[in-house]
């Protein structure tokens, strides 16, 4: 596992946005871990984050894409961060796009904040996390209104690994319906691999019981 996958596991459970116990999520299901991104609130933080994001987005998609695009809400102080990351890392001057949840008809009107998007552009598009692909449901069609552009990829930064609407994950099923790669700064299982019975700063966050746990989800839930 890279380094950076490792000090992004510890920077989620130092800024408390990954937690281990018993949570019931929208969909209804109980999970033994929930992420909440919007937890990252410091400048600290977030300039961290847009590093993580910046490097795992390199290692997928490499520097040749021209725009960054966040879906709101979330997406749009990710995109803005990891912007200026992409810039600090590998000197690429790459622009950051997000939508409105609704169209402005004064001042900055339109639907989209940021940079415009241009035909021909190369748009990565960037979320915290996706377990059911209802984001990319209503972000897809904006973002090909607006101009004749090539999505390379999605990349959020945990894949839960688990069903979405049918048998695979959501991330798989967002690859297939919409044609373009999707990738996560880390997998759940990489979070088990590393921190499963093995001490971080003094602690274990998952021992034998909530992996027993975790397990029993993923049998119940898991993505085929």
């Amino acid at each position: 596992m890279e380094d950076y996958k490792k000090e992004f596991i510890e920077f989620m459970v130092d800024s408390d946005v990954l937690k281990f116990g018993d949570f019931t999520l929208k969909s209804g299901r109980k999970s033994p871990f929930f992420m909440n991104a919007g937890l990252y609130v410091t400048g600290t933080q977030l300039s961290r984050l847009g590093e993580y994001y910046a490097k795992a987005i390199h290692d997928a998609y490499g520097t040749d894409f021209d725009v960054l695009f966040g879906p709101a809400y979330k997406g749009i102080p990710l995109s803005v961060a990891t912007t200026i990351a992409f810039s600090s890392l590998y000197g690429k001057d790459i622009r950051y796009c997000s939508n409105r949840k609704e169209v402005k008809d004064h001042g900055d009107t339109g639907i989209l904040l940021g940079s415009p998007l241009k035909d021909g552009d190369r748009v990565v598009i960037i979320e915290d996390v996706t377990t059911s692909g209802k984001s990319i449901e209503e972000t897809f069609p904006i973002i090909r209104a607006q101009a004749e552009v090539e999505i390379l990829g999605l990349m959020v930064s945990l894949n839960r690994m688990e069903r979405g609407k049918g048998e695979k994950s959501a991330l798989e099923e967002i690859k297939e319906l919409y044609g373009f790669e999707t990738s996560a700064i880390v997998t759940m299982d990489e979070v088990v691999e590393y921190l499963y019975n093995q001490p971080y700063k003094g602690k274990i966050y998952i021992d034998d019981t909530l992996k027993a746990a975790i397990d029993a989800y993923y049998e119940q839930y898991g993505a085929k």
